[in-house]
């Protein structure tokens, strides 16, 4: 006699990812494993006396999600600063850093986070604002800040200093005063340093928030793309405590200073696992194009005099990533401009060269801007794409990206569908806290976008391409597609039921797949949420 299940959910349209078998009526959950993927009579002899049904009441059912491009403690962490997210005019972030202000009194700082790139007024905006304590707001990129005139002085650069870093700058006004802008961590870290860490015990209260708004939302899986051993060993921690349900993909974020011998750490990481595991390595090869700090292949439309920079030279890029590769270890880098996918792609050319033919998933991330010359190249040196759909800008929203890249090159930004005809292999993710982590959004984003001029190709995803590129070829970008990322018997039961019919909301409005809400999330076969 069959050992009964744990859990089926029935009454569901499942989506499984499984080429073999697309659909079912009836998933079976033992334990921490999928056990059975068919019609409801193949589950009868699963069902016992104290095995939970769920009615899926019409709902999907899908693996997992998993976000491929996320920082999951800075994001958590941000969840206690001020949120500007979407406020589009100066008077309603000074309300809302008054406000935070006004709740927070005995906090030394005033830190506000998603800033949009045109609203801040500089210093004497955020002195206003915050005029009796330091203040310091973080763009929603997170690659510039402002901060007021307090934050300034104390860090001893409103009338001189030098930024700590490479593709970094203090913007100051015709008489050497700093502005308040700072762009880039050379420029930020100076003042971001003088801000007291938080302990472990609030970093992992923050973690736990943040762990839950996610669930909430259907991810089961993070590829984190900032770390180091002692973030991991946090992530572990607080496993072990459970309070971490979902799976964190941890890396070892590799800076400009950091040193070769300390290359060590990335290994030392890949040995640890668990829902919190490492294996991976981290660069950023270049900024974003909004602050002109992303590396492009030719100059700024609003800024001809100037191509960008890169945090990495070509040299300084392969003695690292070489090495990395070397221990065996899979690398992301950073890369928003051109001219930083072209330098990655020559780097990751060149390791090859270095190191001997093998299987690497190496990984560029963003890839706002492709030049055509660059895009056979993901699949000769089997590169592997990760994107965050909710980057890409819309026509008339206030974002300076499009006038950075200029009409020429929006043919070729966010030029997701011309990816996958090279044959690149794409993972989707949020960038959160850049971007919404919601994958319902990511995906009716993906599903939404449209051509910014006459002439330029289309570049929308369908369904399938977007629930694969977050699910089955996201375990994929992490060497896990053998156990998750498909609902198929033996796979690990990472699940999520929406309380609609994705496809049909797909069909008759695309835009409303972001408005789906799941009802039920499972990680490792345990429930962690419920509606």
């Amino acid at each position: 006699m069959p050992l009964h299940a744990d859990l089926i959910i029935e009454n569901a349209r499942v989506w499984t990812g499984d080429p073999a078998q697309p659909a079912a009526e009836v998933v079976a959950v033992r334990g921490n494993e999928i056990v059975s993927v068919g019609t409801a009579s193949e589950a009868d002899g699963l069902r016992g006396p104290t095995t939970r049904v769920i009615d899926g009441q019409g709902g999907t059912l899908t693996p997992g999600f998993i976000d491929s491009h996320l920082h999951l403690l800075y994001g958590s962490l941000n969840l206690s600063r001020a949120q500007l997210y979407g406020l589009r005019t100066p008077e309603a972030v000074t309300a809302a850093l008054q406000a935070f202000a006004a709740d927070h009194t005995t906090v030394a700082w005033v830190q506000g986070r998603g800033a949009a790139y045109d609203i801040i007024g500089g210093r004497a905006h955020l002195d206003a604002a915050v005029p009796d304590r330091p203040a310091l707001v973080i763009a929603y990129d997170g690659h510039t800040a402002w901060a007021n005139t307090r934050a300034l002085e104390m860090a001893g650069i409103l009338r001189g200093g030098e930024v700590n870093g490479p593709n970094s700058e203090i913007v100051r006004d015709a008489q050497g005063l700093a502005t308040g802008e700072l762009r880039e961590t050379g420029a930020i870290d100076l003042v971001e340093d003088l801000i007291a860490e938080p302990d472990r015990a609030e970093k992992r209260r923050w973690l736990a928030e943040g762990v839950r708004a996610l669930t909430r939302a259907g991810v089961t899986a993070v590829h984190n793309m900032n770390g180091d051993l002692a973030d991991l060993e946090l992530y572990r921690e607080a496993e072990l405590a459970g309070e971490l349900v979902l799976r964190v993909y941890v890396p070892y974020h590799i800076e400009p200073h950091t040193a070769f011998e300390a290359l060590g750490e990335a290994a030392e990481m890949a040995r640890i696992d668990g829902l919190a595991r490492g294996g991976l390595a981290k660069f950023f090869m270049d900024g974003v194009l909004e602050s002109w700090t992303a590396l492009m292949v030719e100059p700024y439309a609003d800024r001809p005099e100037s191509c960008g920079d890169a945090l990495y030279s070509f040299d300084h890029f392969v003695r690292m990533a070489a090495e990395v590769d070397r221990l065996g270890l899979q690398i992301a880098v950073h890369c928003c401009g051109d001219g930083a996918v072209r330098r990655t792609l020559d780097g990751y050319a060149e390791i090859q060269r270095r190191n001997g033919p093998r299987e690497r998933r190496h990984r560029i991330e963003h890839i706002e801007v492709i030049h055509p010359d660059d895009l056979p190249r993901f699949k000769q040196l089997g590169v592997l794409g990760s994107i965050q759909p909710l980057h890409a800008p819309t026509p008339g929203d206030g974002d300076v990206w499009m006038a950075r890249a200029g009409r020429a090159r929006w043919g070729r930004s966010f030029a997701w569908r011309t990816l996958k005809e090279a044959g690149v292999q794409l993972a989707y993710g949020s960038d959160w806290p850049v971007a919404d982590f919601n994958p319902l959004a990511g995906i009716a984003s993906g599903l939404t976008r449209k051509p910014w001029q006459v002439g330029d190709a289309a570049q929308a995803l369908t369904l399938d391409e977007l629930l694969v590129g977050y699910t089955r070829d996201a375990a994929y970008a992490e060497w896990r597609e053998h156990e998750r990322g498909q609902v198929r018997p033996g796979m690990l039961a990472d699940l999520v039921l929406l309380d609609g019919d994705l496809f049909g909301v797909a069909a008759q409005d695309p835009a409303a797949v972001a408005r789906l809400r799941p009802r039920l999330t499972l990680v490792d076969g345990q429930i962690a949420f419920e509606a």
